[in-house]
């Protein structure tokens, strides 16, 4: 199935719906705490670590800890 608005092709019908509100700016996920939303219940779980302050991916390295992966990647990019 492929994106009316780009052309992206995707393998079922749920993947196509999520990459949707890429374009509609749909954002269902909203946050208890502060009410912020988002368009998908992934970044749901990253923002929600903003207010724990959970940080579950360590950088090996060195002492710091992150609250995405691809926030640690990012970091680990910093040690080369």
């Amino acid at each position: 199935q492929a994106c009316e608005d780009c052309g992206k092709a995707f393998r079922d019908g749920a993947a196509l719906r999520r990459h949707r509100r890429s374009h509609t700016g749909e954002k269902p996920y909203g946050c208890s705490e502060c009410g912020k939303s988002f368009g998908s219940s992934s970044s749901l779980v990253i923002h929600r670590r903003s207010h724990t302050g959970e940080k579950p991916f360590p950088c090996s390295r060195c002492d710091k800890s992150f609250a995405s992966r691809s926030s640690l990647v990012k970091h680990l990019q910093s040690h080369r």
